[in-house]
């Protein structure tokens, strides 16, 4: 299957779209919440949770001992807009 391009908003994506993105980036989703994902990297943990309207991102477990951080980002921004705000960490 192959996504939109890259700066199509992700509103124009269906969800098996988004599912694939996620999947792409590392996410692994919850079993229990479908709306809601996780990914770990070496520095940082985020789970997203797609709200209604939003993308939301709560970054936890920051190395520089940071408390949790969380983030909201509209679906009208392009899926590479995402991909740099979210995947690059806190």
């Amino acid at each position: 299957m192959a996504l939109p391009s890259a700066d199509t908003p992700l509103y124009n994506h269906t969800l098996p779209d988004i599912e694939l993105w996620l999947k792409q980036q590392g996410c692994q989703q919850d079993s229990s919440e479908l709306n809601r994902w996780e990914i770990s990297k070496s520095a940082w943990r985020a789970d997203l949770i797609l709200e209604i309207d939003s993308l939301v991102v709560r970054y936890s477990e920051i190395d520089n001992g940071g408390e949790e951080i969380q983030r909201g980002f509209k679906y009208s921004l392009s899926r590479q807009d995402l991909e740099d705000a979210i995947f690059t960490g806190p």
